[in-house]
């Protein structure tokens, strides 16, 4: 058994069961005062740290200010914006970290393994609240490392004025695609980011389907990373589907596009397809594009194109100097619905509690087609040899794309990540 292309958390079964955890979650606070941000101690003490990403920030603290007003408690939520899991890694190493991290369940082997993370303790009325792939994601070494709250895969987005209807198969794609290029529609067969160091995310569902694979698999179906495939005979021949694809090929894949241009080039109508993520989707709306999800489409008589799936989630730091607090946070207070749509609202990836996406629906069914798109997919391996495997991936990608041979990009990608796990 192969794994095959996830994708950071399949959507299908991501449609998480509404959360019933333990105790009665709170209620949507009141916009804090200026004087409540979090910093106001209360009557009993203490202090709990929590670092996110720009993009969470903001939404966190009323529920922040809110769970240290309950607890008595002072609640800082701090902003971290380069390199978040080294910067954690580091300053929980040196003694100087958070009590709460949020970021990627595919964090957690290498976090685990570098003893930076605690398991999270939920009841079994909680866990069972959550799909089995939320749980599997969480999950490392049997015991499960964070509370997901939302989930995020690639889809094909399509500008159905320049391509009405959905390709059935890549080939499909690239004819459309190379038809609209040569009438001057288009500039670009298709929007998806190489780049010069290649994109190992989202290229991994073509190259699932043309055979690829990058670890195989232990007896209970996890990533056996004492099995790396990249240079196997399928992922040779996966790397020829991408040269096929590539500057000297089809010229779908191009090293040109890359994360910084890919989906202001859809969004500015020159190309037709962009495989992307939600995070796509507030500059694919400020541009009035028409638009349409679905699915990352196969090869014709190819392995399925199946996306990884990301779940963010928030973990409880080893090192820190609030646990009991922590725990509580994490596992009785963040896993409630009107934290998911506050996160929502401000990163629009689809709520891992069914409460909150069946509200999201009503007003965005751009959630419920992204899930549909990712129905297939796997979580994103959270094995700390996952590491390895990116850089020698997306520079193999990259000189396949460029008309390398795939044969010698997939043996050098396969002796690199040998070589880093051995060490």
């Amino acid at each position: 058994m192969r794994l095959r292309a996830l994708g950071v958390a399949a959507l299908a079964t991501l449609a998480f069961a509404a959360t019933a955890c333990g105790e009665s979650p709170p209620s949507a606070p009141a916009a804090p005062s200026a004087s409540a941000a979090s910093s106001a101690p209360a009557a009993g003490g203490g202090t709990l740290v929590i670092w996110a990403d720009p993009s969470r920030v903001t939404p966190l603290k009323p529920f922040a200010d809110q769970f240290g007003a309950e607890n008595g408690v002072t609640v800082e939520v701090k902003e971290i914006s380069k390199d978040n899991q080294q910067t954690f890694l580091t300053a929980s190493q040196q003694g100087s970290g958070p009590d709460i991290m949020i970021g990627a369940h595919d964090w957690i082997g290498n976090l685990v393994q570098n003893g930076a993370i605690d398991p999270v303790t939920l009841t079994e009325e909680q866990k069972a609240a959550f799909s089995a792939k939320a749980i599997q994601a969480v999950t490392f070494n049997g015991q499960i490392y964070g509370a997901p709250y939302a989930v995020e895969n690639i889809a094909l987005i399509r500008n159905t004025e320049l391509a009405p209807e959905a390709p059935a198969t890549i080939e499909e794609l690239i004819e459309t695609g190379k038809k609209l290029k040569a009438d001057g529609k288009v500039d670009e067969v298709l929007c998806l980011p190489v780049g010069q160091k290649g994109d190992a995310f989202h290229v991994y569902p073509i190259f699932a389907s043309g055979g690829g694979a990058l670890f195989g698999a232990t007896a209970t179906g996890d990533p056996d990373p004492k099995q790396v495939l990249l240079g196997s005979p399928g992922s040779v021949k996966a790397f020829g589907k991408l040269k096929e694809l590539g500057e000297k090929g089809e010229g779908a894949l191009r090293t040109s596009l890359t994360n910084e241009n890919y989906i202001v080039t859809f969004a500015g109508g020159k190309c037709a397809y962009l495989v992307s993520g939600p995070w796509a989707m507030s500059e694919i709306k400020k541009a009035g594009v028409a638009y349409d999800i679905t699915a990352v489409p196969g090869f014709e008589g190819g392995e399925p194109a199946t996306p990884f799936v990301g779940v963010q989630s928030f973990f409880v730091a080893s090192k820190g100097k609030s646990k009991a607090l922590a725990q509580e946070f994490v596992a009785n207070y963040v896993t409630n619905k009107d934290v998911a749509k506050a996160l929502y609202e401000a990163d629009p990836r689809p709520p891992a509690l069914t409460a909150a996406l069946q509200e999201v629906q009503a007003t965005d069914p751009d959630a419920v087609k992204f899930m549909e798109a990712g129905r297939d997919g796997m979580p994103m391996p959270a094995i700390p040899e996952m590491a390895a495997i990116w850089e020698p991936f997306g520079i193999a990608e990259n000189a396949v794309v460029k008309g390398g041979d795939a044969a010698k990009a997939a043996g050098a990608a396969q002796q690199a990540i040998d070589g880093a796990l051995k060490n």
